[in-house]
């Protein structure tokens, strides 16, 4: 999402917002389902950050390599599934 479409959910959003305020009714409803929405993805254990991730593939690597076994399911590096983020590709620099 670029930050142009951000900015009109958000204006879209505070304009629905301004639209029901007046309704102590609909206010209730909405902090209600915004706490909901809030409380679930706290609590959902599948969320992770892109470092999280690759920290974890990293130590799963580790420990194959020291023959440990592997807590978490291991991609190779070069596997076509395995995602990979733009900061971890090598780049070559002529000096």
């Amino acid at each position: 999402m670029t930050a142009v479409q951000l900015n009109a959910m958000h204006t879209q959003l505070l304009q629905n917002i301004g639209y029901i305020a007046d309704d102590e009714a609909l206010m209730r409803r909405l902090t209600a389902y915004s706490k909901k929405l809030a409380k679930e993805k706290a609590s959902d254990p599948t969320l992770m950050t892109k470092e999280e991730y690759y920290a974890m593939l990293d130590e799963a690597e580790q420990q194959l390599k020291r023959g440990d076994g592997c807590r978490v399911p291991f991609l190779p590096r070069d596997h076509p599934r395995r995602p990979r983020p733009e900061s971890r590709k090598v780049i070559k620099i002529n000096g």
